[in-house]
């Protein structure tokens, strides 16, 4: 199981069996015994010719793709599924129609490789990487007017910065390429000597290798197919619907599934492709963590607490007010949030050390670490596949000096710019961060290996609160610790992608050589994309990130909540909070601990902590469109499971690509002015009557 980026979005989230290596996601995926041999006949292009033209362009038009959805869902739950079988499919399916139509005509100088198909995958997740790394619908948001008026803490001017497109392309472009270079010299460690898993990394390997033979061929065209047709429906559905959204409250995603008193607690079906793709990706677990708690809070809790209203908390607070019952909402998921964070930072940390201490006592008596320019010690038996793979891996180096000599460059750089972008954020503050980063981007890249777990917006959060408290409250210093958490987040997530690329490569015998190019390519692409992306949202979107709007940007107030906390301590929680938050940071990491030693047939029913309380802010509607979703693939696995693995993911993918894209069009609707022509509302009986007795009149 993974969450996070895999990106944690909060949390993203895929299911990958650790022991055989298959891949639940769609796609004949099961390594042959020996994969190459498949391919022994086919030359190996050089690094330079990976990296061509068409697959840079091919990138771009799906990293755009890919940056709406992601900005969308990012500023909707902050639920990130893993998009890497969309990526992959789309890519194949774009150039091999591409060099199908040239080679036709007689012009095609370059047939499609694996190789090439490579490059494009790790570009695109570069790309649309960003636009979640890049904090829009997290830290970079929190800082802004919008999420700081919902609080009446720390929303003086010196701890706000509103968005503008300037700052944002200039603050990714300075802080997100360090982390490429922290771990590029330790590359043979992980891959050759080590020989970490890095399971996504793996699958997306296994995709490519598979769409790549006569059958894998076939059924990708297949999936391609389906993946259209649900591409065509969920689009033509948005555009459906849009018609009657002419008002708040209007529409289909408005619909008192259940009553409206159930309505009034947000618990309905609101018709959203989205996230019924989003629930087929998802494991089931995931779908019922996220209902069982928004039944705990929604259902339970914040009606029990609205009871204390006048007692616990002031009965004349604004529905908005942090003092009252939306603070037990936001800080109660906060604490829950950093349990859940807390207990998998130590574990994942102490099964990277342990991992560690047992491949260096495993070592022959030299116990040298092989980098960049060293030799690797050779296996005493090793496969054919791993032979011609470690061959080519080990075949383009890029030299240490370039890895380490950029990495200075940047920081000298960063260090001297940032202060400017951030006056709160010291450049010393920002020199004790790129001291320490290289150390956690190689914790964070290894942990990542072992257990497919990339714990970056942990790390973040821990950047939040030790450069929150160093500043204080009088300096800044809830701007600084959100900026100080994109730094930390950018250099770690970048590393832990760089490594699941290489792996990816290692296996399809792509280059390090193309797939650090590509890598630094698609993080350049989408340093631009996704702040222009994000810029679209916030122009033709005016209420973006307001509680009960179609963009609240959840984890906005929670980052900027959690800076408060570090800066100022508990003192503005209203009655009892600060109890009910030490129960439920304590109950994550217990459910944690109660997960990780149960048997596994036991295990798999216990609900997520970090799931659970992603529904206490937001509410459950967007987890009734998951669980639907989730429903519908059980049902489908249980009449054709080959079909359902095979075809699931695709109409998954068409699900989410579909309503995502459609919403360029929506924003552009917005941005020129233009509303739909009906308001569809739902009101009950009582409601109603006034309404036609007060039109009557």
């Amino acid at each position: 199981m993974e969450a996070e980026k895999t990106r944690n979005g909060e949390e993203k989230f895929s299911e990958i069996d650790h022991d055989n290596h298959d891949v639940k996601g769609g796609g004949e995926l099961k390594e042959l015994p020996s994969v190459e041999k498949i391919f022994e006949g086919q030359e190996v292009p050089s690094w330079r010719e990976q990296l061509t033209f068409r697959a840079f362009f091919v990138s771009f038009v799906l990293g755009v793709l890919f940056s709406f959805i992601v900005m969308k869902l990012n500023l909707t739950s902050g639920i990130i599924p893993s998009l890497n079988v969309s990526a992959g499919l789309l890519g194949f399916f774009f150039v091999k129609t591409w060099t199908k139509f040239l080679d036709k005509s007689g012009l095609l100088k370059q047939p499609f490789t694996r190789q090439e198909n490579t490059v494009i995958q790790t570009c695109v997740v570069a790309t649309s990487g960003i636009a979640f790394s890049g904090g829009f619908g997290s830290y970079l948001f929190g800082m802004s007017g919008a999420v700081a008026s919902q609080s009446t803490e720390a929303n003086n001017p010196e701890n706000i910065k509103n968005p503008s497109l300037g700052w944002m392309i200039g603050f990714l472009f300075i802080v997100s390429f360090l982390g490429l270079f922290s771990v590029v010299p330790l590359r043979k460690i992980m891959i050759i000597d080590f020989k970490l898993i890095y399971p996504s990394g793996t699958a997306t390997a296994h995709l490519i290798n598979s769409f790549h033979t006569p059958q894998g061929a076939k059924l990708a065209k297949k999936q391609v197919r389906t993946l259209g047709k649900f591409f065509s429906f969920s689009f033509l559905w948005g555009l459906f619907q849009w018609f009657f959204t002419a008002g708040d409250g209007c529409g289909f995603a408005n619909f008192p599934t259940f009553g409206l008193k159930a309505y009034d607690n947000r618990f309905y079906f609101d018709f959203s492709a989205t996230y019924v793709g989003v629930g087929m990706i998802c494991p089931h677990i995931i779908n019922v963590s996220l209902l069982v708690g928004a039944i705990l809070s929604w259902g339970i809790m914040w009606p029990l607490i609205a009871d204390r209203k006048g007692d616990w908390y002031s009965a004349d607070l604004s529905a908005s007010s942090l003092h009252g019952l939306q603070g037990y909402r936001v800080f109660i998921a906060i604490a829950m949030i950093l349990g859940d964070g807390l207990y998998n930072f130590v574990k994942v940390l102490s099964r990277t050390m342990f991992g560690l201490y047992r491949q260096i006592q495993n070592k022959d008596a030299s116990t040298v670490l092989p980098l960049a320019d060293r030799s690797s010690p050779q296996a005493p038996s090793i496969s054919y596949d791993d032979e011609r793979r470690t061959q080519l891996f080990l075949k383009d180096q890029i030299p240490t000096w370039v890895a380490i000599g950029g990495y200075v460059v940047i920081a000298a750089i960063s260090t001297g710019v940032l202060p400017d972008i951030f006056p709160q954020l010291k450049w010393y503050y920002i020199l004790v961060i790129y001291i320490c980063a290289p150390t956690l981007a190689f914790c964070n890249a290894y942990g990542c290996g072992l257990t497919d777990w990339s714990l970056a917006s942990t790390y973040g959060k821990l950047a939040i609160f030790t450069i929150g408290a160093w500043a204080g409250a009088s300096h800044g210093g809830v701007l600084a610790g959100l900026a100080a958490c994109g730094v930390m987040m950018n250099i770690v997530s970048t590393a832990s992608d760089l490594m699941q690329d290489f792996k990816t490569g290692y296996m399809t015998l792509a280059s390090p050589r193309s797939m650090f190019v590509s890598q630094v390519i698609g993080t350049a692409m989408g340093c631009v994309i996704s702040p222009c992306v994000f810029w679209l949202f916030y122009k033709a979107f005016h209420d973006l990130g307001n509680p009960g709007s179609e963009y609240p940007a959840p984890f906005a107030l929670v980052y900027r909540n959690m800076s408060i906390l570090g800066v100022e301590g508990f003192s503005s929680l209203p009655r009892n909070c600060l109890l009910l938050c030490y129960i439920f940071f304590g109950a994550a990491v217990v459910i944690n601990t109660i997960r990780d030693v149960t048997p596994k047939k036991w295990s798999r029913f216990i609900p997520l902590p970090m799931a659970m309380a992603i529904p206490f802010y937001l509410g459950g509607y967007f987890a009734i469109d998951m669980c639907v979703g989730s429903l519908i693939l059980f049902v489908w696995q249980k009449m054709n499971k080959l079909q359902a693995e095979a075809y699931g993911p695709a109409v998954a993918s068409g699900l989410i690509c579909g309503d995502g894209i459609w919403t360029l069009p929506s924003s552009i609707l917005a941005l020129a002015g233009l509303k739909p022509p009906i308001c569809m509302k739902f009101l009950s009986s009582a409601s109603n009557n006034k309404v036609d007795a007060f039109l009557s009149s």
